[in-house]
């Protein structure tokens, strides 16, 4: 399956941003899909996850209350509801995909990967 991200942008402390990834190929809907961010110099993390079904999510505790991962299979789409951002989001944020796991938190158990998506959230 091929990502790709889209919907990043620069907004001010408070803002709301809504980012989309877009999957190629008639298996996403078998697909956990997870969120991932990279800000600069820091490692990339784990922001959220959906199962294939999209009845089960998974936050990191940094934007557990303001961040919605949700997900169209018809539209072979997933999204990342952003609200409340703060300068501390500012990152790339990275789509991916995998078969096997729920929850999976890990960058290595992701086998599939969009290009990242720039947010930049100023104070």
């Amino acid at each position: 399956v091929q990502l790709q991200a889209s919907g990043g942008g620069l907004v001010q402390t408070g803002a709301s941003l809504r980012l989309s990834c877009v999957a190629s190929g008639h298996s996403f809907r078998s697909y956990t899909v997870g969120w991932f961010r990279q800000a600069p110099e820091k490692e990339r993390e784990f922001v959220a996850t959906i199962k294939p079904t999209g009845g089960s999510t998974y936050y990191a505790d940094s934007v557990k209350g303001r961040f919605t991962i949700s997900r169209d299979n018809a539209k072979n789409t997933a999204y990342l509801q952003m609200n409340s951002l703060r300068p501390e989001d500012t990152a790339l944020y990275y789509c991916a995909a995998q078969a096997a796991l729920f929850p999976a938190v890990r960058p290595s158990s992701y086998g599939y990967w969009g290009q990242g998506t720039l947010v930049t959230v100023s104070s």
